[in-house]
Order: structure tokens, then sequence, then C-alpha cells
């Protein structure tokens, strides 16, 4: 059994943890790896993952969920495109999610649309960041 080490998730209230795993498919490709009802406390949790790193998003039941994430704080997703970004941003803002229209920040913040999920809490989908790159030189 392996230990995790580093940063492994961020944990957030929602009200409708259903709704909220939709949400999460749809625009962070993620998907529910863990699902239970927390016996000590009788609260639905809920893990969702993209799969990429040992990394999840923890969704507790709450009835009065704290939009924690906003106005500025958020998530965020880098997108394989700006074109991605911008078929992303058209589906939520469809859907009724869309926050802030696709806009491009030049380098090194790059091209972003932000989204709010069904609780509130803020999503950035973004293309061009160079975050990988970023790390790789910081490392050395």
């Amino acid at each position: 059994m392996s230990v995790d080490v580093g940063f492994t998730h961020i944990a957030l209230t929602a009200s409708d943890l259903d709704a909220s795993a939709r949400f999460y498919a749809d625009f962070a490709n993620m998907s529910v790896v863990h699902d239970r009802i927390d016996a000590d406390v009788g609260i639905r949790v809920m893990w969702l993952s993209d799969r990429t790193r040992p990394f999840v998003i923890v969704l507790m039941e709450s009835e009065n969920p704290t939009p924690i994430l906003g106005p500025f704080a958020h998530l965020g997703v880098g997108c394989a495109s700006a074109a991605e970004v911008d078929r992303m941003a058209a589906k939520a803002e469809a859907a009724g999610f869309l926050h802030k229209a696709p806009s491009d920040y030049g380098y090194p913040v790059g091209y972003l649309a932000m989204l709010r999920d069904p609780d509130g809490h803020m999503l950035e989908l973004s293309f061009g960041q160079e975050i990988g790159l970023a790390t790789d030189h910081a490392a050395g």
C-alpha cells in the first residue's frame, strides 16, 4: 500500500452531491471514485477525480453549503486548446453556469473562462498557463 504525499484533495460542501458530480463530470472531466455515508455524522461524502494524478475534490453534503471558492478563489482545470475552453464555456452558458466568458490574459495567465458550480464554487477553465513547464523548471 502506498502513502499519499503532497497535495491530495480539497473539501467543499454541496447541497446536491449528484448535481455537483454531473457538473464536474461535464466541465472538469471528473468522475466519482468514492461515495459513502460517513458513519460518524451521517453525512454523504463523495470523492471526484480526473484520474490524471492522486488528487480529489471531496464533496460533503450540506443543507447550507458555503461557497468558499469565490469570487477570486477557484479550482483550475487546464484544457487542451482555446477552442476547448470556448466549447466548454458555451456549454456552461447554456446550462446557466458561466460566470465570465473566455478572455485572453496573455502569458503566463493564458486564455480562460470562469464557471460557478451548482453551489457557487468557482471553476476556471484555461489554456496556455504552462504550469507543468514552470514546475519542471523550478525543480531543476
